[in-house]
């Protein structure tokens, strides 16, 4: 494959903004729900996280 040339670079990154800017209502209420939210359960991030990390782990090692 060849790489991806200036006009390409600027392409792609003018894409990226327009999907971050196309987002960022959403991006930002969701982020202000979180503030509010009074129970914030973090064993459901990091278990889910940790699990992933391990399996990682093992397929980094059994290879």
């Amino acid at each position: 494959m060849e790489p991806i040339g200036t006009l390409g670079k600027v392409l792609l990154g003018a894409g990226a903004l327009l999907l971050i800017l196309w987002f960022r209502p959403g991006i930002k209420a969701a982020f202000e729900q979180s503030r509010q939210a009074k129970d914030k359960d973090w064993r459901a991030v990091l278990i889910p996280l940790l699990l992933v990390v391990l399996f990682v782990v093992l397929l980094i090692r059994f290879t």
